[in-house]
Parts: structure tokens; C-alpha cells; sequence
């Protein structure tokens, strides 16, 4: 057995509150693990962090008694599931999805000039692009948007506080939307409806429908994660965007370039901070032995700033290798959802750039950041010209 371990950082200091990004690069220039009560062992760099996630043997995704489909299953229970969904995101499907998000994101950008050019990104834009598009992907009503957002932040502030009595009541209270739309679905008889739900309540895995409480947990990761990280995404680069001219000129002059730079930027501020994993057996990771059932938190902001495979972690290079960045993760887990919120991305900042001239900065109202579990800022505020 390992001494008792004592922890390495404090996650609820004021530096790592403050500015997440920073407090993470100098905990990786410190060492490849760091321990802390309430994270376990935060896997700090690139190296360690792909060989958790390729090494299912050694590194299990079951880090909860609650179900969570697929992310919280490993192999062989995993696999079909993962098949399943994966239809979902192909080309075809997201090719005829983005006129629809582009209708979304121009309203909203046209309503945001219309009121005024200084705006508050997240709450006027991000959000309700996010929200609104993902309830029209799923065939969910538009008008459930505010509803949505609303949940995702309190889910997020219940994580914060780790209360765990908020988190029972708000599980609940998402398997409640979700039972009620199923349910009027069934009462109706809406089979022909040719939408994301009416497919996946006709799904079969292990020869039998998929239950409430699974596609409930479906639901529930598709939102927290389109909402929560897409909305952050585009914080973070319209934030940037805003403070770097010569790159937003390049951009609105070669439009082709825009998917490989928003990886790119977001490489450096990721939207997602972390995700779980435990042991399943004794390993060394880090130089660091650990015995099973250790808790581990994959640090994706930091991973995808290691200076021994991107070097200056904040220059932004359109010609990195695309296969280092961790954006979407890696291996049997990385994001199925990648390719609509890459598509959602590119089509957001080609609305907006065809209606503006300039992003600018408002130095006055500088951006507020973020505090874990959620990444980004929580404000920004700029001037569309």
C-alpha cells in the first residue's frame, strides 16, 4: 500500500479560482501528477493523459453508481452503444443539420446589432446558440432553450459546490423533461417524426429498446456537453479573436482556414476542463505507483499546453500536427458529438463575421473567468463593429 498521501495543490485557492489556465501550467511545470482531496490525481500532461485513455485495461470510465451512456461504461458493454450513436454525427446528417444553425446563429447575431454594438457574449449569443440548436437537432421545442441553460448552470454550480442533494434533485428533474417529451411522443403516436429522438427511441441495444433512464442519460451528456462546452468555445474565441487583429483580418480574408484555427485556439484554453477515470488495477503513471480504485482527473487545459509537444503553449499555429490536439479527447471515448460542434463553430463565426467588420475588446469590461467545473469565461463583453 501507498503512504498516506498528501495533497500537492488546493483546487479551491484563489489562484486556481482566479485564472484555471495559468494555475494549471504551473502545476504540470511542477510535476506529471498532482493530488488533492476532492480531485484525486489530476493527470497533468499529454503523455500520461493518452496512455489513460488508450489503456482500458488499466483505466476504467465506471466512476460513478449512476448510469451514464456511453461515457461511463467500458469495454464490452461500451461498444454498442458507441455504435449506435455514432450515426448521429456523420456527414450527411451534420451537412443537412448546418442550414439550420446558420438560420440560428444569423437571428441571433441580427438581433444583438439591432439592440446595440457593445454585447455581452455568453448570455446574448452563446447560450442561446447552443441551447436553441441543440434542442432543434434533437427535435426537442426551440422554446425549451431557457430552460436548458438554466439547468446546465445550476448542474454546474451544484458541481462546484459538490452538493450532491442539488445533483439528485437536478438527475431528476432533467428524467422529468425527458419522460414527459417521450411520453407525449408514445400518447401521440409521432412515429413517423424523422428527428433525432423518435430515432433513438426506436434503437435497439442487447435486442430491447433503450429504456427512459438510458436515453435520459443520453440526453443528459449531449446537453451538458453542447451546451456547457459550445457555449464556451465560443467565449473563448470570440474573446481571442477580439484581442488578436491579424488573426481575425486572416480569418475573414480565408475562410477555409476557420476549422483548423478554432482547434487550434481552443487548444490553448480548452472548454472542457476534466474528466474522470479510476484504476482498476495497481500502475505506475507519471512515475507515480498507484493502487487500484485511485480516482483520477484527466486535465484536458492542462494536456493540451504541455510545452514538450506544443512548446510556447499559448502561440497559436495553424500548422500544428491536428492529431496532438486533445479537444475532443482520444481513443474509443473521444467526442462523437466532434463533428457537429465543429460544424456549429465554423458556421457561428462565418454569421457573424458576415455581418460585422471588426471584433473589438472593451478594456473597460474586461472578461470574467470561469471557475471549475466549467472552463472559459462566464462574461465577455465586446463591440461588434
Amino acid at each position: 500500500m501507498n503512504e498516506p498521501k498528501r495533497p500537492d495543490w488546493n483546487p479551491d485557492a484563489a489562484e486556481v479560482q482566479e485564472d484555471q489556465v495559468a494555475a494549471y501550467d504551473q502545476l504540470r511545470r511542477r510535476g506529471p501528477l498532482a493530488w488533492s482531496e476532492s480531485r484525486g490525481w489530476s493527470v497533468l500532461r499529454h503523455e500520461d493523459v493518452l496512455r489513460v485513455l488508450n489503456d482500458h485495461d488499466s483505466y476504467s470510465n465506471v466512476v460513478s453508481g449512476h448510469l451514464s451512456v456511453p461515457n461511463g461504461m467500458d469495454p464490452p458493454e461500451h461498444t454498442p452503444y458507441r455504435k449506435m450513436i455514432e450515426q448521429y454525427f456523420t456527414a450527411e446528417r451534420m451537412r443537412q443539420f448546418e442550414p439550420v444553425c446558420r438560420g440560428i446563429a444569423d437571428q441571433l447575431v441580427d438581433a444583438a446589432l439591432a439592440a446595440e454594438q457593445r454585447v455581452e457574449v455568453i448570455g446574448q449569443l452563446a447560450a442561446p446558440f447552443a441551447a436553441r440548436a441543440q434542442c432543434v437537432f434533437l427535435g426537442w421545442p426551440e422554446s425549451l432553450h431557457k430552460t436548458l441553460i438554466s439547468w446546465t448552470n445550476r448542474n454546474q454550480d451544484a458541481v462546484r459546490n459538490r452538493d450532491r442533494e442539488a445533483l439528485s434533485t437536478l438527475a431528476r428533474e432533467f428524467e422529468a423533461i425527458v419522460d414527459k417529451i417521450i411520453d407525449e411522443r408514445r400518447a401521440t403516436k409521432q412515429q413517423q417524426r424523422d428527428d433525432v429522438t423518435e430515432s433513438l427511441m426506436r434503437q435497439q441495444v442487447h435486442d430491447r429498446p433503450l429504456s427512459n433512464e438510458e436515453l435520459s442519460s443520453l440526453f443528459r451528456n449531449w446537453t451538458v456537453g453542447e451546451i456547457g462546452t459550445l457555449s464556451a468555445s465560443i467565449g473563448i474565441l470570440l474573446n481571442y479573436l477580439a484581442n488578436h487583429d491579424d488573426l481575425q483580418t486572416q480569418l475573414r480574408d480565408e475562410p477555409d482556414l476557420l476549422p483548423v484555427a478554432i482547434d487550434e485556439i481552443l487548444r490553448t484554453h480548452n472548454p472542457l476542463a476534466s474528466n474522470r477515470r479510476v484504476t482498476k488495477c495497481p500502475v505506475q503513471l507519471g512515475g507515480q505507483p498507484l493502487d487500484a480504485g485511485e480516482k483520477l482527473s484527466i486535465n484536458w487545459i492542462s494536456a493540451n499546453r504541455d510545452e514538450s509537444v506544443f512548446g510556447d503553449p499559448d502561440e497559436v499555429r495553424l500548422d500544428r500536427d491536428p492529431s496532438l490536439n486533445l479537444l475532443y479527447g482520444a481513443g474509443i471515448h473521444v467526442c462523437p458529438g466532434a463533428p457537429l460542434a465543429r460544424m456549429e463553430l465554423r458556421v457561428f463565426l462565418q454569421s457573424l463575421f458576415a455581418r460585422t467588420t471588426k471584433i473589438a475588446p472593451q478594456p473597460k469590461q474586461p472578461p470574467i473567468r470561469e471557475t471549475y467545473p466549467a472552463s472559459g469565461f462566464s462574461s465577455v463583453v465586446l463591440e461588434l463593429r
